[in-house]
């Protein structure tokens, strides 16, 4: 048997938790560089200098990502010399900026930290580092050797973030229980992937419990306990998934169809990344025939306003070759139970188009 190690994540919760910031990240150094969206910084700018307030921790400068987790954006950080003398990088913001920083300390084994200002993914808990091209068309995954060295949920801020964040993320979450049991059918799971696998049906039954009641507080900026419930179901269970289970079970077919997605400009434009990836949760559990569940997420989605149909996501019947030569093209549908061809995804949207419930 080969050597193997599994890192696992760590994180703080609460309305306050950025007071937590000294005792966490002391022991790393003395200079930070906050490196995030420019919205995103703004709105966590004043919590965060209060957090290190009387502390040995100083902040030398609040830099922008470039706008979209690309390589090329990575090197620009890299490049810059306030952000290469830094003892640490405080990653503040959503899914792609996130994703920028841990991709580039990877490469430079800089300590970093986790500030999610939305809940719109685990991307702030992952091993995994989504990288788009410079038309902002999915390219590729990366792997970081290990996760964050600590996440700072703050629910005040993520509570104060438009609640279509919240919203999307419910629809990401949805995916990673009904992506990860499928992927892994049939298969011979060892102590590692067994234990991915048990925590992601964990996934499914908190957002259709509490989903509807945390997106309407998100729309109020109230925090409550079923706000921060699906708030650590969205960052927390489905990023633990992914830190314990092989990359093949981490998505599929779901997130194949968002990927394809990706090829039109609207999407890009006008749709979030959670929000086309429920629609392809529906479309999945369609072409596997998984018919009660299906109408199950199919209601629910309905209730919050998830798409439920090819229209909801300004998707026309003639955009479907683009996106199923994309779909076709991800990884995420190669290691599963059964061949799933174009003909199959094809047809599971056209008898999603007949659901009617």
């Amino acid at each position: 048997m080969s050597n193997y190690s599994v890192f696992l994540p760590s994180y703080s919760i609460g309305e306050d938790v950025y007071k937590e910031i000294p005792k966490i990240c002391e022991a790393y150094g003395k200079k930070a560089v906050v490196v995030g969206g420019k919205t995103a910084m703004a709105k966590a700018k004043e919590a965060l200098l209060e957090g290190i307030k009387d502390s040995n921790i100083e902040i030398t400068d609040f830099v922008w990502f470039g706008g979209d987790s690309t390589y090329e954006n990575v090197d620009k950080l890299k490049n810059n010399p306030i952000v290469a003398s830094a003892d640490m990088i405080f990653a503040v913001g959503g899914g792609r900026s996130i994703d920028t920083s841990k991709t580039m300390c990877d490469q430079t084994g800089q300590p970093i930290f986790v500030f999610p200002t939305i809940a719109s993914n685990c991307a702030a808990i992952t091993v995994t580092t989504v990288i788009y091209d410079n038309t902002h068309v999915f390219k590729e995954l990366y792997f970081p050797k290990k996760p964050a060295t600590h996440s700072f949920i703050n629910t005040k801020i993520i509570s104060e973030a438009p609640s279509d964040f919240i919203w999307a993320g419910i629809g990401d979450a949805l995916s990673k229980e009904y992506e990860c049991t499928f992927s892994s059918r049939n298969d011979e799971l060892d102590h590692t992937n067994l234990l991915g696998v048990d925590i992601s049906r964990n996934c499914v039954e908190p957002l259709l419990k509490y989903g509807k009641k945390a997106y309407e507080d998100g729309k109020l900026h109230r925090v409550s306990n079923e706000l921060e419930q699906v708030i650590l179901n969205i960052i927390i269970t489905t990023g633990l998934v992914s830190v314990f289970v092989i990359n093949d079970y981490n998505s599929c077919l779901a997130h194949s169809v968002y990927y394809g997605c990706t090829t039109l400009e609207k999407i890009e434009k006008r749709h979030l990344h959670g929000e086309v990836v429920s629609y392809g949760v529906l479309v999945m559990l369609t072409c596997d025939k998984q018919y009660e569940e299906r109408d199950r997420v199919y209601k629910f989605n309905k209730s919050i306003g998830l798409p439920t149909c090819l229209a909801d996501i300004e998707v026309e019947e003639k955009d479907l070759d683009k996106v199923l030569d994309k779909a076709m093209e991800t990884g995420d549908i190669k290691h599963v139970p059964y061949e799933i061809t174009r003909e199959m995804i094809y047809n599971a949207i056209m008898d999603l188009e007949k659901v009617t419930l």
